[in-house]
């Protein structure tokens, strides 16, 4: 907690801006006249995010501060409903962004996808992208295997509605793998969901992510392992906060356990879990199999949460 004396320290330093400075300390708009502090200035002061959008372009096209101008200007759009044109604008200006930028886009660019799909309803399109999200997070876990997230260190800040905390990159990878699995479970790829959900939920549990596995054992017509995930869930016997809204889908989705369960209809997608084992195979499996056997002469360098990375067979044959 703040003490007197650095809280009166504070307002002393306050105390010796000129009016000028003190505007640009009290509202966050950094100082002069460039396009992008003009956007920022129209962005932060005049509340206009349409006329932010304009000058965030006009900093993009000048060069001024690209690395800030393209990210922003996305957030700003997302918020617009724009999301689809942020992410083309991210693919195709972050060529002019530095190298430190670049995991800063992809993460803005995964928040913009699952905002994109959200909205989608064109299921051709929405494929498309989902493919696009799904090669992303792909990317995001062969950096973080391969030693190069984070600029090698073993935590970042991020920052979240103004406040700055500390991510791990134990943290980092179950994130990651909680966006891949939700991807999967858009392209109704349940079985492939499954594995991710899983591997997710050995690094950092959580009920959410519960949640969501408990969905794919349902949409796999494997109910009766999803009635006791849930029920574990709904005891508080798993790890997570009592997050109201988690218990409440638990409930629901026991609901929708017993409703099956109580009709005579066969499933309709244990099938097409069969169907998708190949593909789990090719597009996870494999390829962390590939990764983890070709850079293990670097495991020195990783957290020992990589080396924990077991076969994935063995959680498909379970």
């Amino acid at each position: 907690m703040e003490s007197f004396r650095e809280r009166i320290g504070g307002q002393s330093k306050l105390a010796k801006l000129d009016k000028k400075d003190l505007f640009h300390v009290i509202h966050k708009v950094p100082a002069g006249d460039t396009p992008y502090v003009r956007a920022k200035h129209v962005q932060l002061v005049e509340k206009d995010p349409e006329g932010a959008i304009v000058w965030f372009w006009k900093a993009i096209n000048a060069g001024d501060r690209v690395d800030s101008a393209l990210k922003d200007m996305a957030v700003v759009m997302k918020q617009q409903d724009r999301a689809e044109e942020a992410i083309e604008a991210i693919k195709s200006f972050r060529g002019r962004c530095s190298r430190q930028a670049q995991e800063s886009l992809d993460n803005v660019l995964i928040d913009l996808y699952k905002v994109y799909m959200d909205s989608m309803v064109d299921l051709f399109n929405k494929c498309g992208r989902i493919d696009e999200q799904i090669e992303l997070l792909k990317q995001k876990l062969r950096m973080i295997y391969q030693g190069e997230a984070f600029n090698g260190k073993t935590t970042k800040t991020a920052r979240s509605h103004g406040k700055k905390f500390q991510v791990s990159i134990k943290q980092e990878t179950s994130r990651i793998l909680g966006n891949l699995g939700w991807a999967y479970m858009q392209q109704r790829n349940y079985a492939a969901a499954e594995v991710v959900y899983r591997k997710a939920r050995t690094i950092e549990p959580d009920r959410n992510k519960d949640c969501n596995l408990s969905l794919c054992l349902i949409k796999q017509g494997r109910l009766d392992e999803a009635r006791s995930m849930l029920e574990e869930v709904l005891a508080r016997r798993t790890t997570g906060l009592d997050d109201p809204k988690t218990i409440s889908r638990a409930e629901e989705l026991l609901q929708e356990v017993d409703s099956q369960q109580q009709s005579t209809r066969p499933s309709s997608s244990s099938s097409s879990s069969e169907l998708d084992y190949d593909e789990v195979e090719e597009s996870i499996i494999e390829r962390l199999d590939m990764i983890m056997s070709e850079w293990t002469p670097f495991q020195s360098r990783r957290l020992p949460i990589f080396e924990e990375i077991s076969d994935f067979r063995d959680q498909m044959t379970c």
